[in-house]
């Protein structure tokens, strides 16, 4: 979700910088690219170690709160993001929003697109290991009652590349903010725009025969 539907990490890494700032740490633009598409849990005990004096949840609600705030009131959609999904929910393809951010992040993300393309939503409320770990994507494919040897995923971090590609879905990488250089993912594709489901099906014969 966060560097592939919505163009967010901008938010997160401002969250961060406020935070650690707060308890008279310092915080910088690649400090938080090491974080991009890593689990809150993560996340927080990162924040822990930069000197934030507060336990986990409490850093994770404080940075969730901060994202929800900025996308409820303008959600920076990724170009060619929504027209993707709608293309494949036309073609009667299965869709999981698997993401690291808490539910009511992902929930209002799913909330503002204008039709419903997800029919089920991961979260790091459901799991017990996050990305790299392949938990989310079998979780995913589990719950659309669909082989994730079946399932394409689309990425934006290393961790989420490492957590698809574990999981036996075929990957798709999307590099955004970081690059996916010495990520594993099937292919690379530089932009969602003008990408169809007849491209994602291709990705997805190639990568079962590799």
């Amino acid at each position: 979700m966060d560097g592939t539907i919505i163009d967010s990490e901008q938010y997160w890494m401002a969250a961060e910088t406020t935070l650690v700032e707060s308890w008279g740490g310092t915080w910088t633009h690649d400090d938080g690219l090491t974080l991009v598409g890593s689990g809150m849990w993560h996340t927080a005990r990162v924040m822990q170690s930069r000197g934030v004096d507060l336990a986990e949840q409490p850093i994770i609600d404080i940075l969730t709160d901060s994202v929800l705030g900025n996308i409820a009131r303008e959600v920076p959609w990724r170009p060619g993001a929504r027209e993707l999904l709608l293309a494949l929910s036309r073609a009667g393809m299965p869709q999981a929003l698997v993401t690291m951010s808490e539910r009511p992040l992902a929930e209002l993300v799913a909330s503002a697109i204008d039709f419903a393309p997800f029919s089920a939503i991961v979260s790091s409320n459901d799991v017990t290991h996050a990305k790299p770990h392949p938990e989310p994507y079998l979780l995913g494919a589990g719950q659309l009652g669909i082989a994730i040897a079946d399932c394409v995923a689309i990425e934006d971090s290393e961790p989420g590349v490492a957590s698809a590609v574990a999981s036996g879905a075929v990957t798709i990488g999307i590099p955004h903010t970081v690059s996916l250089v010495d990520a594993q993912a099937h292919t690379i594709w530089n932009t969602l725009v003008g990408r169809t489901p007849a491209d994602v099906a291709e990705v997805f014969v190639k990568g079962r025969a590799s």
